[in-house]
């Protein structure tokens, strides 16, 4: 399966380590786009590294005159996974906003099937405001893999910590037909 996986900054984005190489493991080919506050987090190279694929930052880079990178990423592409999906992407996508490479590659392929694994505070997570930008994106056929309920980064307990990597992947297998 070909997959894109997109990070968006959070404390979270350093698993996207763990879940580019069990993926890849699973021979599936990924290729990874980030937010710019992703890369404050986890190093492009990293993922690159890990996937074998060239990391995507900017949608406005276009190296190769023959291609429009974020439009054949997504004709290329079986599935996209956000993970982890901030408030703020969640917020981008469900509003249409378009200002970076994760939530142009989610408003250009809102016909591949969608899987977003948040990751934020609780007090975000539970803000009626993101409750309803996940319930516009679920009403629009996006997956959510649940957030876990634990000692989060803050030192705040409760619901917000990224699914598992097993979680993810195991999700993602689970509903998209090779």
């Amino acid at each position: 399966m070909k997959i894109i996986l997109a990070v968006s900054g959070s404390i979270a984005a350093y698993k996207a380590a763990d879940l580019t190489n069990q993926l890849t493991k699973n021979g599936h080919d990924v290729k990874v786009a980030m937010t710019h506050g992703a890369t404050a987090f986890i190093t492009p190279l990293t993922l690159q590294t890990l996937s074998k694929n060239k990391v995507y930052l900017d949608v406005m880079e276009e190296l190769d005159p023959e291609r429009i990178e974020h439009i054949d990423m997504i004709k290329e592409a079986d599935a996209i996974i956000i993970a982890p999906a901030t408030a703020n992407i969640i917020g981008k996508i469900a509003n249409g906003i378009a200002d970076d490479m994760v939530s142009t590659l989610a408003l250009v392929g809102y016909k591949l099937p969608i899987f977003m694994a948040p990751a934020m505070n609780t007090k975000m997570y539970e803000n009626p405001v993101v409750i309803e930008n996940m319930n516009k994106l679920k009403l629009r056929g996006v997956n959510f893999i649940e957030p876990r309920s634990t000692l989060l980064a803050c030192r705040d307990v409760g619901k917000g910590a990224m699914a598992t990597v097993d979680t993810i992947v195991n999700y993602v297998e689970s509903t998209v037909q090779k």
